[in-house]
């Protein structure tokens, strides 16, 4: 045999016979057999309104590219996340923030009233808001409407009346913080007290997103409709008895404040079997990981069937966690702070809005979410649903209650995230926290 032969022939038998070197064990999951990885390029908000010097461009990163036209600046700087959005944004949301300060406002000798309803943001199919402002003694006057109507007290502090359609009969102090619900086609009125200089500002919800405030049933414009003669006939009186009677809707006019003593205000005692004011503001708050939540709903407060609410603080770094509610939309209210929401409408489609105090979010049922604060201060808001009920799913705790393995097939998670989601609801979380 020739000498290279027989080389060839020793070096295959060696190959075959030697020891495998020890194999070295990677951390890093397998790649996944579908999809690459999410990208870790990071999506912050690129500004926010209170940013100094800073003249907003549509870029992040390599994207994107400077204005050359005219800009709105001030509206692009409390914009960022719609101006430059998140790389994560995708596909066509319908638009799901609307700013009160844009909203037609009605001034009235005693205040003043602005609106959002499907005329200015189509996708509120469910729900109306109203925010008004009475001075001192000013009177929301007398009136019902085709909706039920939940209030919150933003300032101030009213006396509200309502009548039953048995004649019982309801009248209650609230102050901020403060809610009221009264049902569709109860007649009732909103009094601001004298106890703050100011008067008092309120949220109201109906539970129609096409309710307007324009079209409530109002007692002076019903009154300026009906011939005298039969006002006069209907309460047997004298027709000279109406000789004052406004020849149109007073809506919102100025009046002698209620006194104090609620009791000398009665005309009887209160009867109804349910209270139509709750005070959420003496409702000790939850606390969580990076903040505190109350919720009122018809458990707590039992008059209120239709509408419910979650008031959510979030302190600074925090965020409301990823969650959505099963059927009912989300009408949010931001009262302090700054905040950002990403929603997620499924087949690909999620968008990210920035929030000021003042603004409403709208999201449908079961759009996925959270509420970052992106400012230096805590964020308040207001959850509100069209429901009785408060609901919500968090994917914190789906996680952690579904079999770890069908997680770890679905996320490529490991062991030690697995064992940290938590298996109660957090609603509020803090802080991103690394593992050491």
């Amino acid at each position: 045999m020739h000498s290279w032969c027989l080389l060839s022939t020793l070096a295959l038998i060696s190959t075959a016979l030697a020891v495998p070197a020890p194999s070295v064990v990677s951390s890093a999951p397998a790649a996944t057999p579908t999809v690459p990885y999410a990208s870790d390029d990071p999506n912050y908000p690129l500004w926010t309104d209170e940013s100094v010097g800073v003249t907003p461009e549509p870029i992040r990163g390599t994207l994107g590219a400077k204005i050359l036209g005219p800009q709105n600046i001030p509206m692009e700087l409390q914009n960022s996340d719609a101006f430059a959005p998140p790389t994560t944004d995708a596909g066509d949301v319908e638009n799901f923030k609307w700013p009160f300060s844009l909203s037609h406002n009605r001034l009235q000798t005693g205040g003043w009233a602005r609106q959002q309803n499907v005329n200015q943001m189509p996708v509120a199919t469910a729900i109306a808001g109203v925010n008004m402002r009475l001075e001192v003694g000013a009177i929301r006057e007398m009136h019902w409407h085709t909706d039920g109507e939940w209030a919150y007290v933003l300032a101030g502090d009213l006396r509200v009346s309502c009548v039953t359609p048995d004649g019982q009969v309801y009248l209650g102090d609230v102050t901020a913080g403060d809610l009221w619900y009264f049902p569709a086609g109860y007649p009732h009125s909103i009094q601001a007290k004298n106890t703050t200089a100011d008067g008092a500002e309120f949220l109201l919800i109906f539970d129609n997103g096409s309710f307007s405030e324009d079209s409530t049933f109002l007692l002076t414009d019903w009154l300026a409709h009906v011939p005298k003669e039969v006002i006069a006939k209907n309460f047997q009186v004298d027709i000279s008895a109406f000789d004052h009677i406004p020849s149109k809707e007073l809506y919102i006019f100025p009046s002698a404040p209620p006194p104090e003593d609620i009791n000398s205000d009665m005309v009887v005692p209160n009867d109804t079997p349910l209270a139509y004011t709750f005070a959420m503001s003496k409702v000790n708050a939850t606390e969580a990981p990076g903040g505190s939540y109350k919720v009122v709903d018809s458990r707590t407060f039992p008059a209120a069937t239709t509408v419910c609410t979650a008031e959510v603080t979030v302190e600074v770094g925090g965020m409301r966690e990823l969650h959505w509610h099963p059927t009912e939309p989300e009408w949010t209210y931001f009262v302090t702070g700054s905040a950002r929401i990403t929603v997620y409408a499924s087949s690909a489609s999620a968008q990210t809005f920035d929030f000021q105090p003042g603004d409403i979010a709208y999201i449908p049922p079961s759009f996925g979410h959270y509420v970052e604060n992106t400012g230096n201060e805590p964020l308040v808001f207001l959850e509100i649903f069209r429901s009785g009920l408060f609901q919500d799913i968090s994917l914190n705790q789906w996680l952690a209650l579904t079999p770890p393995e069908l997680v770890k097939a679905h996320l490529n998670l490991d062991d030690a995230t697995i064992a940290r989601l938590s298996k109660v609801k957090q609603e509020v979380v803090g802080p991103a926290k690394s593992v050491a």
